[in-house]
């Protein structure tokens, strides 16, 4: 028995620059979204292009790594930032900067999680 597509249910994380999984032309748009997620090489790569799975999986990489880095700048930038002779006013925002891209990266990962999932149940005919 199949379900018909309006009852679709999305993740509360997908991404509003994404159409609806199932509607016309939502691959497209998310492949165009998860291109803005990876360098722009990567971007131009024909095996990507056509294999928009392969760009998402390429894309969640790419967003846990940057996670690792902006948690290593966060963790580090109390002992690291005051030998840079910054004031502390400006050390304090750093920080705040990092743990706030450190969660907008996580959400971001979980966005391209649910389009990952969307594309390869759409590839199954699921």
């Amino acid at each position: 028995m199949t379900m018909p597509l309006t009852t679709t249910r999305i993740s509360p994380d997908w991404p509003c620059q994404v159409k609806t999984p199932g509607s016309y032309d939502w691959e497209r748009s998310a492949a165009k979204w998860l291109r803005e997620l990876v360098p722009a090489r990567y971007a131009s790569y024909p095996a990507l292009i056509r294999h928009p799975v392969l760009l998402a999986r390429h894309a969640q990489i790419q967003v846990q790594h940057e996670i690792r880095v902006a948690r290593t700048a966060l963790q580090t930038a109390r002992a690291d930032l005051p030998g840079l002779g910054l004031p502390e006013s400006v050390i304090e925002h750093t920080i705040k900067l990092y743990a706030a891209e450190v969660l907008q990266l996580q959400h971001i990962a979980r966005s391209v999680r649910a389009v990952t999932q969307a594309l390869v149940d759409h590839a199954h005919g699921r």
